[in-house]
């Protein structure tokens, strides 16, 4: 059991819940709460954490699956398992998993794909809602621009309920190119953007189609914005100018989904 946030291992679950460079550097991030880890592929977990409580209570169960799947893990004191946790309330787990980037050539052979392209988006709660949201609406993949916050931060992972570990996802260095290989396997792509000349629900999105979603704040580059097939808006009354960046994915996706239903 471990009794000290001295230990090497309480450090280093603080530090990569801290770090995207180390998460990144070793190909892993850190997940928390007993849904993440039932869900969890269980090839993909390097170790599971246990608070003493937490253990105590669901033993017979964990001890089961620890020996079928052969599970890596430790045990530690509930006071060093608050210290190591990234959430006031901790519930009793957390995860090492290893990273798994999608490869953008399994996402294009998958027939009719519907995609998702993000450019620089800040917020981890926002990006983590988005592909929640992507999992629901059947989305094939998620393209993050090398702006975006990371996929891996912890709030991202909370906000995302699982779908993280479901929804094909990559980061490309360059959006602009990635739409050009788009367009040459014949998948569409829609930008939203206030200067779109049709509503989101006046266009065809059954075959390959790719939704472009830009920053918080500047919506997408001019740059991208040039690179796209067709201009979309989504109606607003009042005087606003747009919408949270995962309500106006949520809204595009799921025209998406009605569509080819």
């Amino acid at each position: 059991m471990i009794t000290s946030t001295a230990n090497q291992q309480v450090k280093l679950l603080v530090q990569l819940n801290k770090k995207r460079k180390l998460r990144d550097e070793r190909g892993v991030f850190v997940v928390e709460g007993p849904k993440m880890f039932w869900e969890a592929p269980k090839e993909r977990i390097e170790k599971a954490y246990f608070s003493e409580t937490f253990f105590e209570k669901h033993k017979e169960m964990l001890t089961k699956q620890i020996q079928a799947e052969g599970l890596e893990y430790e045990i530690i004191q509930d006071h060093i398992f608050k210290a190591a946790s990234d959430t006031q309330t901790p519930q009793g787990v957390l995860c090492i998993v290893r990273q798994q980037a999608s490869d953008l050539s399994e996402l294009l052979k998958r027939e009719k794909p519907l995609l998702l392209l993000l450019e620089n988006l800040q917020d981890p709660g926002n990006l983590g809602t988005i592909l929640r949201t992507a999992e629901g609406a059947g989305v094939t993949g998620v393209i993050l621009s090398k702006g975006c916050v990371d996929l891996y931060n912890p709030k991202t992972i909370r906000s995302t309920m699982g779908s993280v570990y479901r929804v094909p996802t990559l980061y490309t260095e360059n959006l602009c190119e990635t739409v050009e290989l788009l367009k040459a396997h014949g998948i569409r792509s829609y930008a939203a953007h206030l200067k779109g000349v049709n509503f989101y629900d006046q266009e065809n999105y059954r075959d390959g189609t790719a939704f472009l979603i830009g920053n918080e704040g500047n919506g997408l580059t001019d740059e991208l914005t040039e690179q796209a097939d067709t201009l979309i808006r989504i109606p607003m009354e009042g005087k606003l100018e747009s919408l949270n960046a995962g309500v106006a994915s949520a809204i595009l996706m799921y025209e998406a989904y009605r569509q080819r239903r």
